[in-house]
């Protein structure tokens, strides 16, 4: 009876919550200086950091983003489910699988607006209010292309000074993605006066609107 007391609240702690006592840095991060060589078709990257409502919902407001689907990256099928990932006790982060065009929006802009507006690249296994490995923040490119401009990004990243603590985001090998459960795909579009949205993820999407006005699209793209 205990372990599944202790059980339960890990999970009541591991879900996208809203909290008071934390506070995120929105950062104009610097042009990429290695550009993604991308042409023809459409092309598809995933990111991860902090909860997946707000990943998403950014890119969803993205002109060229063509889909943006939360789900779990890095670990087993079996455990690919919102209990068990938001408890800590897999190997899933939290992550979007992205679909763009790159004649609209190169990668490298995209992991620009990921790292001035979603994720800050400085903390480790946390976004805001959420704490926990599957909250950590990586690029998971797919292909040489990607993976040469997201090493080169975060390299120029830890050498801009633009932010006062070492980068520790991650780049990790692309492995299955599995989609999330329904009810948290859309999720901003579908929940808008949910208190965590509007505390963590309506900012997020303000400051892209902000720092980010060519690239900002105010409809909302669903997945």
């Amino acid at each position: 009876m205990r372990s599944l007391l202790v059980l339960a609240g890990s999970l009541a702690l591991g879900a996208c919550q809203p909290a008071a006592d934390a506070a995120e840095t929105i950062v104009a991060a610097p042009p990429a200086e290695r550009i993604a060589r991308e042409t023809g078709e459409l092309k598809t990257a995933i990111f991860a950091g902090g909860c997946f409502w707000g990943v998403e919902g950014v890119f969803s407001h993205v002109k060229g983003v063509k889909s943006a689907v939360s789900g779990y990256h890095g670990g087993a099928e079996r455990q690919a489910r919102y209990d068990l990932v938001s408890s800590g006790v897999t190997d899933h982060a939290e992550a979007v699988r992205v679909v763009y065009d790159p004649a609209v929006v190169r990668y490298d802009e995209l992991v620009r607006i990921f790292f001035s507006v979603v994720a800050d690249p400085t903390l480790k296994n946390r976004q805001g209010p959420d704490i926990g490995a599957h909250y950590r923040t990586a690029l998971i490119p797919i292909g040489a292309e990607q993976r040469a401009v997201a090493g080169a990004y975060l390299a120029q990243m830890e050498a801009s000074g633009k932010w006062s603590r070492p980068i520790v985001a991650k780049i990790e090998p692309a492995r299955t993605f599995f989609p999330a459960e329904a009810k948290h795909q859309d999720f901003l579009a579908k929940n808008p006066d949910n208190r965590y949205v509007e505390r963590w993820d309506r900012p997020k999407i303000a400051a892209l609107e902000r720092l980010y006005p060519a690239h900002y699209r105010s409809r909302f793209q669903r997945g």
